[in-house]
């Protein structure tokens, strides 16, 4: 199951108290703001959560994979996503007992409880969250 911008929406207009028109132009807003800072070239830095930027990437070879041939790979751009280390470790607390020794995920074992520290630190948005976390450099 995939979280879709509808169930983004659906979650603001219950859990913040918004109308589901305030909710979905909230959420609009949001993306649209993310989006218009990436065509910019300017990373966004979201504190516990993570970042992303646009990477630049030259020209190189590469292989066909079903003839194995040599082929250029154009140059281009790419959007990168780095999770802080809270949203990695939030996601590691609650998921890792699930995986047997060979890294198979059992899926009908639930999910830990824990704190959602990612989510906490998101909303407190707080400089100091930042640098602990090392989410700057």
């Amino acid at each position: 199951m995939s979280l879709t911008k509808a169930d983004i929406v659906e979650r603001v207009y219950k859990e913040a108290g918004f109308s589901k028109k305030e909710a979905a132009d909230l959420v609009d807003l949001v993306f649209k703001i993310i989006k218009d800072t990436l065509a910019r070239g300017e990373k966004v830095k979201i504190s516990g959560f993570g970042n992303f930027s646009i990477r630049d990437k030259a020209t190189r070879v590469g292989r066909n994979p079903q003839t194995g041939e040599a082929m250029e790979i154009s140059a281009r751009r790419v959007l990168t996503f780095k999770p802080s280390q809270v949203l990695k470790e939030d996601v590691t607390a609650r998921y890792s007992h699930r995986l047997d020794d060979k890294g198979k995920e059992d899926k009908t074992i639930a999910a830990k409880e824990g704190t959602n520290r990612a989510l906490t630190s998101f909303m407190s948005n707080s400089e100091e969250d930042d640098i602990d976390n090392g989410d700057f450099y």
